[in-house]
């Protein structure tokens, strides 16, 4: 999907003030209400805008300890234990992976010992051969995606 300047302009703004409204984000840009509807409508069509959720931090939540648990499935069980992983509630994202292990998971614990609870109820599940984990120090970049957006609203004036 092509992204061109107003998308760009659209996307900022949605990132660095995520609880202003339509019509504001429209007197911003200084567009029409309708053009702006219209473009954000588009922008979540088409995969772009993927929710509108508050980002809720898991250390706030009871949760500080945050590690990458890599997962190697005997063959041709990906898809079940992809399935039991998302009964884990401390496993707040997974991805099936190349290199070094089949499922990439990212775990929050409360503290290492349950960590590791956690870990050991993933090894438990049936199609698990064995885990590899990472815990995680210090976030040093956070998440964020306006450098990227940024970066496409330049190649699209280009």
């Amino acid at each position: 999907m092509a992204v061109d300047e107003l998308d760009t302009r659209i996307l900022r703004l949605l990132l660095e003030r995520p609880r202003t409204s339509v019509r504001e984000y429209a007197r911003i840009l200084g567009v029409a209400r309708g053009t702006l509807q219209a473009r954000l409508d588009r922008l979540e069509r088409d995969g772009v805008i993927t929710g509108t959720g508050p980002s809720l931090s898991p250390g706030a939540l009871g949760h500080p300890v945050l590690a990458f648990v890599h997962i190697e499935v005997t063959q041709g069980r990906l898809d079940d234990v992809g399935d039991a992983l998302s009964a884990v509630p401390e496993i707040v994202e997974a991805f099936s992976i190349a290199g070094g292990g089949d499922l990439l998971t990212r775990v929050v614990a409360r503290d290492n010992a349950h960590l590791e609870d956690v870990i050991q109820k993933v090894i438990s599940l049936p199609g698990v051969v064995r885990t590899r984990t990472e815990v995680a120090l210090r976030e040093r970049v956070a998440y964020r995606l306006l450098p990227l957006v940024e970066s496409v609203g330049r190649a699209a004036r280009s």
